[in-house]
């Protein structure tokens, strides 16, 4: 069973759309598009909740390619 974690390569805050697109094989600039266009339609607290809540929840990820 696939686990997500928060992306520690692919970030722009804390990773958690990073990590969906790994976790789902879609490009992650997608994902953070539909994640804005959603809250524009919607709210924006809401999501910027749930992205909080996710941040605090979701694992952070191990590097694939460590530091030298």
């Amino acid at each position: 069973m696939k686990r997500i974690y928060r992306s520690q390569e692919d970030r722009k805050i804390a990773g958690i759309l990073g990590g969906l697109g790994e976790l789902f094989d879609i490009d992650p600039t997608l994902l953070r598009l539909l994640f804005v266009f959603i809250g524009l339609a919607t709210g924006v607290i809401p999501l910027v909740v749930a992205y909080l809540i996710g941040w605090i929840i979701i694992p952070r990820g191990k590097n694939r390619y460590p530091k030298r």
